[in-house]
């Protein structure tokens, strides 16, 4: 093999090198849907922070960026941390804002949050998307990773947007 073959075959092997394998993690957005009466406060999908969530609320804010694997597999799951107020409304009523009596209340009424994490199966897609949880009666969540929009054919959760606190969803 003359040197000018052997240089040519060594620049060949070497920007093979350079060239990108097909990544199996994915960038996604990170939104929530919540058919609760209580607050979410915060919440996050393996780390990657959500918007907060009013009740009942949810979709059209999403917060970036949690991951996705290209292709799903049986047994992918997620873990989902939130801290939930039971009574989002309770502000009506306090003094007015700045003072020292409604930083009381305030106090008071955070000492009732409450906080959860649960490990939970991500549906199943052809195509990957956002993350997307939905929050549920009796602290139970659901995860989907789907291109597919919530409430369309496919979608794998289309709950009501209300859902009564009695209402637990089956496993």
């Amino acid at each position: 093999m003359t040197r000018r073959a052997l240089a040519c075959l060594l620049v060949v092997l070497s920007l093979s090198g350079c060239l990108a394998k097909e990544s199996e993690m994915l960038g996604a957005p990170v939104e929530g849907y919540n058919h609760t009466s209580a607050a979410i406060n915060r919440f996050t999908v393996n780390g990657a922070g959500g918007p907060n969530l009013g009740p009942y609320s949810g979709g059209g804010g999403q917060v970036c960026c949690g991951s996705v694997p290209r292709y799903w597999r049986p047994g992918l799951r997620a873990i989902v941390e939130w801290e939930k107020d039971p009574d989002p409304r309770a502000y009506v009523n306090w003094p007015p804002l700045g003072t020292d009596a409604y930083r009381e209340a305030y106090k008071k009424h955070a000492a009732n949050y409450t906080r959860h994490r649960v490990v939970v199966e991500i549906a199943p897609y052809d195509s990957p998307g956002p993350l997307i949880v939905h929050f549920l009666p009796c602290d139970t969540v659901r995860v989907a990773a789907t291109s597919i929009v919530p409430g369309n054919p496919g979608y794998p959760y289309n709950f009501p947007r209300k859902m009564e606190d009695t209402e637990c969803p089956k496993p």
